[in-house]
């Protein structure tokens, strides 16, 4: 069994989302794994029933609106987000233990770093003493995954003041480095993976690096 990892950099939002959706919908039998790393330029995302209430003050933050879970979340530059691109049932992997390695390989991470962190019941991410550290949000079609998880890194907070954080009030949001931890995406990235794999168990895939060109889509790269 292998898995294609591929680092796609920093980029626009939806060309990626879009990127995903081809390639979930163009997939057969034969169609290997993915997990996509990247970071994007600043873009507010709401769920399929997120209400819009919950955006308080956009400016000029794009909002759109897309097919996962949840409510709205903020992404942005020094933000790792993670995407496995994973056929569930070839896998033997549920949504829920999907979720729950998402979580976990974040919590070992912290570990690493000498911090404590945990997930919720009531709330899908990763929190530290309370305050949000990694948000979860996935969408499963024809039995495979897409979207995934935003682990904040190191990345500027102010605009998860425009909004409710996945739809709670009031809930504080910080990143690694404000945690004192490694704040280097590179560094997060590759620390990050093995504790992934592990928790899908497939810590013995063959791992196979892919460049950053998206199968089934064009991607528009960002600049600067």
């Amino acid at each position: 069994m292998s898995i294609t990892i591929r680092d796609l950099g920093r980029t626009d939002y939806e060309p990626v989302w879009r990127a995903m959706q081809a390639f979930t919908d163009s997939r057969t039998e034969e169609t290997g794994d993915e997990i996509w790393f990247t970071q994007h330029e600043p873009v507010f995302t709401l769920g399929l029933n997120a209400s819009r209430e919950h955006l308080l003050a956009p400016g000029d933050i794009p909002v759109v609106q897309i097919d996962r879970g949840g409510q709205v979340t903020y992404h942005g530059p020094g933000q790792l987000m993670i995407y496995p691109l994973i056929d569930l049932k070839r896998a033997g992997i549920g949504v829920r233990p999907l979720v729950t390695a998402l979580e976990q390989s974040v919590v070992d991470l912290a570990a690493d770093y000498g911090i404590e962190a945990a997930s919720r019941c009531d709330a899908p991410g990763v929190y530290v003493d309370g305050v949000k550290l990694a948000s979860v949000g996935l969408r499963i079609r024809r039995g495979a995954s897409y979207h995934g998880m935003a682990l904040n890194v190191d990345v500027d907070l102010e605009p998860f003041s425009r909004i409710n954080p996945c739809g709670f009030s009031n809930l504080d949001v910080t990143d690694l480095a404000r945690l004192n931890a490694e704040h280097d995406l590179d560094s997060v990235r590759e620390s990050l993976l093995p504790h992934f794999l592990k928790h899908l168990g497939m810590q013995d895939a063959d791992i196979v690096e892919g460049d950053d060109r998206l199968p089934e889509a064009e991607i528009t790269r960002a600049t600067g």
